[in-house]
C-alpha cells in the first residue's frame, strides 16, 4: 500500500481534495492510504507514518524550504499542489 501525506495550513482544505483522491484511487482500483494534516505537524506525520509521497498545499508553498530537509532526510519525494 502506498501512503500519500497532504497538507495544509489548517489540514482542512485538502480534507476535499484526500476524499476526491480516495475515490479516484478505488475507481482505478488502487490501494492508497491518503491522510491530510496541519502544516506544523508534518515532521511529526512523517516520522510516525513514513509516507511515500508529502503534498503541499499551494497555500503553505512558502514552507518549502523548511520542509526540504525533513523529506529529504526520510527520503520523501515532495511537490507543492498549484492552484
Amino acid at each position: 500500500m502506498k501512503k500519500i501525506l497532504l497538507s495544509c495550513a489548517g489540514g482542512f482544505s485538502t480534507s476535499l481534495l484526500v476524499n476526491k483522491m480516495k475515490d479516484a484511487a478505488k475507481g482505478e482500483g488502487k490501494d492508497y492510504e491518503i491522510k491530510a494534516v496541519a502544516a506544523d505537524t508534518i515532521e511529526d506525520e512523517v516520522k510516525k507514518d513514513k509516507p511515500d509521497c508529502l503534498l503541499l498545499g499551494p497555500q503553505i508553498q512558502y514552507m518549502v524550504n523548511n520542509l526540504q530537509p525533513i523529506a529529504d532526510k526520510n527520503g520523501i519525494p515532495m511537490a507543492v499542489i498549484g492552484m
